[in-house]
């Protein structure tokens, strides 16, 4: 499952694993995309210590055995980490899915975590290429929008189950409060909202308002937004 910060994918994790038959493993390059990068981000030193920061290693266990011996291995990644020199081709030996959100709640939900993103930061054209790449290996990748899920969590996940093969699971709607054993150390700074959800949250509002940099960021992923949103799937809420 690949999209960029704060578009519900935390939450998404916590769904594939109150399933009981997923394996999940939360944002396996960080500790390579800062090793590699320098960037300074909340908790670095603690996520360089505890994570791989060799991105071949990581690209093997992607493609490796799924962990605990369980028949489904849900990997939520963050495309802006895979940045240039990052391994790709372990892509073609598992099935990738596309979770998108209109960039201006991303811009607005990511600044109130960490000021002045940039471009990069938030993956807006990254994932658009990933995106490319995957149809390039003879996929057709699933498109899921973060705003149709909210809409109506049961429509969408049930749809995206049937689209991955799946069957569906009803206790995919709610999870336990308090985070998952498999969030990263870097949980307790970007996951505070999540941990005290038992579920989705309800249908989003209007767009937020944004002007200066933060507008002209927002209007900036618009394009690679839309390339991805014209194919979701399309929630009957």
């Amino acid at each position: 499952m690949w999209s960029g910060p704060r578009n519900l994918s935390t939450a998404m994790m916590y769904a594939f694993a109150a399933r009981g038959d997923c394996a999940v493993r939360d944002e396996p390059f960080y500790a390579a995309y800062l090793d590699r990068t320098g960037l300074i981000h909340p908790m670095r030193d603690e996520i360089l210590a505890a994570g791989e920061r060799d991105p071949e290693v990581v690209a093997a266990q992607c493609a490796g055995p799924v962990p605990d011996g369980k028949p489904v291995f849900y990997q939520k990644h963050m495309a802006q980490h895979m940045v240039p020199g990052m391994p790709t081709g372990w892509m073609a030996q598992v099935v990738n899915v596309f979770l998108i959100r209109h960039p201006a709640r991303v811009v607005a939900s990511y600044a109130a975590k960490r000021e002045n993103p940039t471009e990069p930061d938030l993956g807006f054209t990254r994932i658009a290429e990933l995106y490319d790449h995957a149809r390039s290996l003879g996929q057709t990748p699933v498109v899921i929008d973060a705003s149709d899920i909210r809409a109506n969590p049961e429509s969408a996940l049930s749809q995206l189950c049937e689209s991955l093969d799946l069957s569906w699971n009803p206790k995919m709607l709610s999870w336990p409060a308090g985070g998952h054993q498999d969030d990263g150390i870097w949980a307790r700074h970007w996951y505070g909202a999540v941990h005290q959800s038992t579920g989705f949250a309800g249908p989003e509002g209007p767009l937020p308002d944004l002007d200066g940099p933060y507008a002209d960021l927002a209007r900036s992923g618009l394009d690679a937004y839309h390339h991805l949103a014209a194919r979701r799937i399309a929630a009957n809420p």
